[in-house]
């Protein structure tokens, strides 16, 4: 009996490998904040964490499972590796969910097998059958991946995939891990799967893949032409190397497209059938929070959520646009969220005004978030004329992190000039309560409120990145910074708006520094790959 939707099932997980971005860590709280946003965005499944990685992202599937897995919300999803303790953290960490999924993997190319696992290709097999007949226990939703599928010998893929499935696996992902694929080679791996499996009709092929050589989501297109139902990605294509297939170019790709796709699904061409059950009006916000929450700036040239996605500066292409959008634009912006509405609010309107335009923005604050929003909202009213609802998205986005706040600025001061050696003052209330001040001397006056704020948190890292994106234009546009810094081998991200860009500096710079004492405190987490320290001897990873 044939299991297969009649549409793409959309699996995020940028809560699980879009982490594993360098400097893109997120606490507990940011996570559940970014889990109900994909729930608002209408993906299928969350893939929430590696339970079994630490006590944090343990915590953060439960929270997830118990508040955002409702019956009518997504399936929550732990991964795990081929191992006994993996399975029953993840079966744990699930438990509260509606809907809870646990997947598990096992690397099945020569390369893989010999170097990392150690194990023979009947070893493999064994355990493919043993770990997913226990997870079986657990759960009868159950994903298994044979690791580095694109680069494994496809007669022994075959027999891994055909024993996962007799063992009770109901979805089975095809990952190109290394991003070594190009579209032509994965529609025929799919292809090959679905004639060469003997029971593969009773599982979901799903696609999960790196944008090592840029091909991603052609490779991806390319699978669901060939019968992959399930594609595995993340917001702005974050993730491990050079990211994920981006579920923003995905969806709209299939979106814009749908009478080229329509026929693969044996619907006629015309069919206005969605493909996907993503509510494409989130995507902008979604991007919007995932790009301020991890630090991972978008690039204006980003295909669907870019600055430029929408931009026309070409006389001829201008003169087209105003003619007919169609003339150069193959979708409408409000398509992905993108609003019109430029001018919404000003310094005389009041709490009921705002707390409705965030509303009419999709957000959610609780009351503590509201104040604290409206709050600054006043602040930068008595500044600007005009705002904007992306200041407002600025605003809002700035002031809801979830970052604990170890370190407190309590005061920044700069002197600086083409004549004068820039010099900062700033105080700053440490974890015990105590409030330390102290002054520096930098190359310009951000520098110098860093070194005089590093003089007091003593923490050693090194910056490896700032920048600074105008939200609006106008000489009164606030300014986003965003900063990486790095600790040892770690690296973590701070973003902050201010109309004032020294301040925003300011406070990007103490967020990241709060979340480095934070994780210095809890302890590096494991990660599912590469770190084979936790892994029980004569395991596979």
């Amino acid at each position: 009996m044939s299991t297969q939707p009649d549409r793409v099932l959309i699996f995020d997980t940028t809560l699980r490998d879009g982490e594993q971005s360098p400097g893109a860590t997120m606490n507990v709280e940011e996570k559940l904040a970014v889990a109900r946003q994909l729930a608002r965005l209408g993906v299928d499944i969350i893939e929430a964490g590696f339970p079994f990685a630490s006590p944090g992202d343990f915590e953060a599937v439960q929270r997830i499972a118990r508040e955002v897995g409702s019956a009518d919300g997504p399936t929550i999803c732990g991964l795990a590796r081929a191992t006994r303790s993996d399975i029953e953290a993840a079966a744990r960490a699930i438990e509260p969910a509606a809907k809870g999924r646990i997947h598990t993997f096992i690397a099945t190319s020569d390369i893989h097998m010999q170097y990392k696992l150690k194990k023979s290709r009947e070893e493999v097999l064994a355990i493919t059958d043993e770990m997913v007949t226990f997870a079986k226990g657990f759960t009868d939703d159950i994903e298994f991946s044979p690791e580095d599928a694109g680069r494994s010998e496809p007669a022994f893929l075959y027999q891994v995939l055909e024993r996962a499935i007799a063992a009770g696996a109901t979805t089975v992902n095809i990952p190109d891990t290394v991003g070594y694929l190009t579209p032509s080679e994965f529609g025929n791996l799919i292809r090959g799967i679905k004639e060469n499996v003997p029971n593969i009709e009773q599982a979901v092929i799903s696609v999960h893949g790196h944008n090592d050589l840029g091909l991603a989501v052609a490779n991806f297109l390319e699978a669901v032409k060939n019968g992959a139902r399930q594609l595995e990605c993340t917001i702005n294509g974050i993730g491990e190397r050079a990211g994920n297939a981006a579920l923003e170019e995905l969806v709209m790709a299939m979106h814009v497209r749908r009478q080229y796709f329509n026929p693969f699904f044996g619907r006629a061409p015309e069919s206005e059938a969605p493909l996907t059950h993503i509510n494409t009006q989130e995507i902008y916000k979604t991007s919007r929070l995932i790009s301020n929450v991890t630090g991972m700036l978008v690039q204006p040239n980003k295909a669907i959520v870019g600055a430029n996605a929408f931009a026309h500066e070409s006389g001829i292409h201008q003169d087209g646009v105003l003619k007919n959008k169609l003339t150069y634009e193959i979708m409408d912006a409000q398509l992905i969220g993108l609003n019109d509405n430029q001018i919404v609010l000003g310094k005389h309107s009041g709490r009921n005004a705002f707390r409705t335009r965030l509303q009419e923005l999709g957000y959610e604050l609780t009351d503590q978030e509201l104040n604290k929003a409206f709050l600054r909202f006043k602040e930068l009213a008595d500044k600007k004329k005009e705002i904007s609802d992306r200041d407002i998205e600025a605003i809002v986005n700035d002031e809801t992190q979830q970052v604990v706040e170890h370190f407190k600025l309590e005061l920044v001061q700069v002197s600086c000039g083409s004549n004068a050696r820039p010099t900062a003052t700033v105080s700053v209330r440490t974890p015990d309560g105590e409030e330390l001040m102290d002054a520096a001397i930098g190359t310009g006056p951000v520098d110098a409120v860093y070194k005089a704020i590093n003089r007091v948190v003593n923490i050693p890292n090194d910056l490896i990145e700032f920048s600074v994106q105008s939200v609006t234009a106008g000489i009164d546009a606030m300014g986003e910074v965003t900063i990486r810094l790095r600790h040892g081998d770690r690296i973590y991200s701070g973003h902050a708006a201010n109309t004032d860009i020294v301040v925003a500096s300011s406070n990007a710079y103490m967020l990241a520094l709060n979340r480095l004492y934070t994780a210095i405190q809890a302890g590096d987490t494991l990660h599912p790959q590469r770190d084979d320290s936790r892994v029980p001897a004569g395991t596979g990873v």
